[in-house]
């Protein structure tokens, strides 16, 4: 009690500190012309204002201590820098121009840098872009970000490739913790629309440092919409149609903020029909879906608070064959009916010149699956009364993670962190069939990190320990550690050129799935028998980054070498059971190699125009020399886009897009290899204003050519279905 009351006693001492204030000019340099209307940020404390007309800022009520401060504006290189709060006089910035554009605060790394100073590389891309270019869903949108694939099953199911590595070796993270859903299986997708998420980061490589076991291969990182500015409010309203499957998905939401207390929230309904390809639509990839996100937040000094609602309720046809022909957006048998519910609670407590995060995150996920020996009509006529007894598969998955981390005060050049994180889950079963057991999962892991900052060389070091028990009910225990660690140097060679150089080490132990299958999977036709004798994945991966970045003209070379010990994989072993083929779960070494290249031109003085290429490989082998799974073909990105401004029209743009995508001939002994295939794409798009407010429009078009094709990672390969034909995407926003 004594100790609790001191504690308190701290709080409230730390709570009643001098407030402060920062105030400054943000300037033009060579011409110091004031720049109106830029942003100003402290992503550490969430925290932002805009400049006025004459460019000048205040920002109010801020904690003391050492924090990152970030100005950014359209036609600016971003810039970031430290000060120490409270600060002694007004702060004058000069940003110079770039055509490029603007550089974003990375989150999913601990330190919130800007990407060009992280020492690690990550990839970013904002939803809204990637919505304006064409992508229907959130899986389909980021298969436009380098390295970055995805397994699908038609349109609603997709899984993130990273490098060639996917499912649970792949880590998704949604508002601020991490999503678990039942990820082991290929055919489930991640639960999630994308109204309400507002940008993507991709770590491509282990990130068993920052987040433990699952994050082997990397994590998708996405992050939530911002709360309003202080003191504002917005609302919106968007809608999107969809050609190639007469679809549609709309979404509203709204926003506002005072001085201490912040809310939104925004909800979402999709429909789709069976996608079309030049000669058939596929029989069941028709799906629907419901979506609502809601967040509050309070702010003051020395603490903010926010807590995060998001359910997702779809209900997804798993396509087995081509058969009736229909624009019906109900699923017919057999499908998927998932609800997914996160809860999630971010906080920090600013003391003199350090802090303290607390992440806690709570998800329920209630997978239900029907089968085609039920009949379709009588579960329409009497849904709500029949439907739990009707499932075949009915899984709970039930999961709570915390994540919390101390920012020691900065120490010369030396920023620190300590962590602990932890997760407990439990997985229950409750219909007919059982695919995997009733078990109970418990991880505990521990952290540290520095980053070193010098005048032209960045490092950052790091160390962890994780520690996994899995309980199987009436069946076995098992228990499962690893140390990892993690070393890169970022170094700025010349006045244009900075080279990064990471080695980092993950592990993955083996999820339910592997250690005790013993059925038949109807996602994949196959007797799946599991194997308790199965150890850690554990890897170690080397990254070299080089990049060349000035006003017009960017490039980049990034290349991997990523060896896995104890790789698990799925292996036919001859015999059927249920007249479906059996595959045993084994062990082998495994190497994964291979980058991306690419450049963006901006001529001058042709500040409209844009050139951008990317080319992206990797190859994966066991040490027996047998290729992998699902590796991702090698594909070719070319893109002129260009932007515009006039009287009626803002950030008006048009892309042109061209997709080469090469023969996949290095493919394991059961799968086939796959013919190359080219897809052209293009779109325009722009803001108006409507009544003094924006109207944001755009129409993009995919496959415009009609091909026939058929995707390397597409679970329909295997029957010769082909992919969706040409689509036309027509998206409408109007902003309150």
């Amino acid at each position: 009690m004594k100790t609790l009351i001191n504690l308190l006693l701290f709080v409230s001492l730390t709570a009643i500190q001098a407030q402060n204030t920062i105030e400054g000019t943000l300037l033009e340099n060579n011409t110091n012309n004031p720049i109106a209307f830029a942003n100003i940020y402290l992503p550490q404390l969430e925290k932002g204002t805009t400049t006025d007309e004459s460019g000048h800022f205040v920002l109010q009520n801020l904690p003391s201590g050492n924090y990152k401060i970030v100005f950014s504006f359209i036609g600016f290189e971003s810039h970031s820098k430290t000060i120490q709060i409270p600060i002694s006089k007004p702060l004058e910035i000069a940003l110079n121009p770039s055509a490029i554009e603007m550089d974003a605060v990375i989150l999913s790394t601990p330190f919130h840098k800007l990407q060009r100073e992280n020492v690690m590389k990550v990839e970013y891309e904002k939803v809204s872009d990637l919505k304006a270019i064409g992508a229907i869903t959130l899986s389909d949108g980021i298969d436009n970000i380098a390295g970055v694939e995805s397994i699908t099953t038609g349109l609603s199911i997709g899984k993130p490739v990273i490098r060639g590595l996917s499912s649970n070796r792949v880590l998704v993270y949604a508002q601020g913790v991490r999503l678990e859903n039942q990820q082991f299986g290929a055919e489930h997708g991640l639960g999630l629309n994308d109204a309400g998420i507002e940008s993507i980061e991709v770590i491509k490589g282990p990130a068993s440092l920052l987040y433990g076991s699952d994050a082997l291969g990397g994590v998708l990182y996405l992050n939530p919409e911002k709360f309003a500015p202080i003191n504002e409010s917005a609302a919106d309203v968007t809608g999107n149609y969809y050609s190639n499957t007469l679809g549609y998905s709309t979404n509203a939401g709204y926003k506002a903020s005072g001085d201490k207390f912040k809310y939104l929230f925004r909800g979402s309904i999709t429909g789709h029909s069976d996608y079309e390809t030049p000669n058939y639509r596929v029989t069941n990839t028709r799906f629907k879906e419901q979506d609502f996100k809601a967040g509050l937040g309070y702010q003051s000094t020395q603490f903010k608070t926010e807590f995060r609602y998001n359910v997702n309720h779809s209900k997804l046809g798993i396509p087995e064959e081509v058969t009736d022909q229909s624009t019906d957006k109900n699923p017919l048998l057999p499908y998927q009916d998932i609800t997914n519910h996160i809860f999630s609670s971010k906080s920090t407590m600013f003391f003199d010149k350090s802090s303290l995060e607390i992440n806690l995150g709570y998800t329920y996920n209630n997978r239900k699956e029907f089968e085609d020996e039920h009949d379709h009509d009588d579960y329409e006529e009497h849904e709500e009364h029949e439907e739990h007894e009707e499932a075949a598969l009915n899984m709970k998955l039930k999961t709570f993670n915390y994540d919390m981390k101390y920012h020691l005060p900065v120490y010369g050049k030396f920023e620190t962190i300590f962590g602990v994180q932890g997760m407990n889950q439990v997985n229950g079963n409750y219909g007919e069939e059982i695919l995997i057991p009733n078990a109970v999962t418990n991880d505990f892991g521990v952290l540290g990190t520095s980053h070193i900052h010098f005048e032209s060389i960045d490092v950052q070091l790091g160390f962890r320990y994780d520690y996994r028990h899995i309980s199987i009910e009436n069946e076995f225990s098992k228990n499962y550690n690893s140390f990892n660690g993690a070393a890169g140097i970022k170094a700025d060679v010349f006045k244009y050129i900075t080279t990064r150089f990471n080695v980092s080490t993950g592990f993955r132990a083996p999820n339910l799935s592997e250690l005790a299958s013993d059925g038949v999977h109807h996602g994949t036709n196959r007797y799946e028998i599991g194997n308790p004798d199965l150890v850690n994945e554990q890897n170690i991966q080397l990254d070299l980054a080089l990049e060349h970045n000035s006003d017009h003209f960017e490039f980049f070379i990034n290349g991997f070498y990523n060896y896995v010990f104890d790789y698990i994989y799925l292996a036919p072993n001859g015999q059927i059971i249920d007249t479906a083929p059996v595959y045993n779960y084994l062990q082998d070494n495994a190497r994964l190699y291979g980058g991306e290249i690419g450049f963006h031109l901006h001529p001058h003085p042709l500040d409209w125009l844009h050139f951008e290429s990317s080319f992206e490989t990797v190859t994966g082998k066991q040490d027996n020399g047998d290729y992998l799974p699902l590796i991702p073909a090698n594909s070719l990105l070319n893109t002129v886009r260009v932007e515009y401004e006039n009287k009626w029209l803002n950030s008006g743009f048009g892309f042109i897009t061209l997709r080469s995508t090469f023969k996949q001939g290095h493919v394991s002994y059961f799968e086939t290899s796959t013919p190359s295939y080219n897809l052209l794409s293009a779109g325009i798009g722009g803001t108006v204003s409507v009544f003094n407010n924006d109207l944001i429009l755009s129409i993009s078009g995919t496959n415009l050519t009609n091909k026939n094709y058929i995707n390397h990672l597409s679970r329909l390969k295997q029957d010769g279905i082909y992919n969706m034909g040409r689509n036309i995407s027509v998206g409408v926003t109007y902003q309150l």
